[in-house]
């Protein structure tokens, strides 16, 4: 039984105007869904795009970033991947709290904000686990696939 509601997959230009208009996709889809938790799905699938456009693709527009979205029935599932080296992302250390330095915070974000986050061996790929709390009712809507 396929209990998803909705799935967004596309490949886009490693750059921001691309990675903007996956994410506007995804907000739309997510609020007519009347997902509850689009802010924090929103903000890491933003956050793992530009990941992988400035850091995996070093700004390269002629390289690729795959994004996939499911949007299930107590959870949202992002996985990106660039073209980039990659990165050991064991080795990243978690800035200070009293820093006021605003780069070099996004891995500790998708840690903070994601109920699951892995990278592949390489590093060049992420996917986040957001969950839906227990105590919020599931949207019963049929399963769509949406693919840009």
């Amino acid at each position: 039984m396929n209990h998803s509601i909705c799935d967004l997959r596309a490949v886009l230009a490693a750059t921001n105007d691309e990675a903007e208009e996956f994410c506007l996709l995804f907000r739309r889809r997510a609020l007519e869904m009347g997902e509850s938790f689009v802010f924090t799905a929103e903000l890491l699938l933003r956050e793992a795009l530009t990941n992988a456009i400035v850091h995996g693709s070093r700004g390269d527009c002629q390289k690729q970033v795959l994004c996939a979205v499911r949007l299930a029935h107590r959870r949202v599932i992002i996985a990106v991947q660039d073209e980039g080296d990659g990165f050991d992302w064991r080795a990243v250390p978690k800035p200070p709290e009293e820093s006021l330095d605003t780069r070099g915070r996004g891995i500790d974000l998708l840690r903070k904000y994601a109920s699951r986050v892995r990278f592949n061996n390489k590093g060049n790929a992420v996917t986040l686990i957001v969950r839906r709390p227990l105590s919020e009712p599931v949207p019963s809507q049929d399963p769509t696939p949406i693919t840009k």
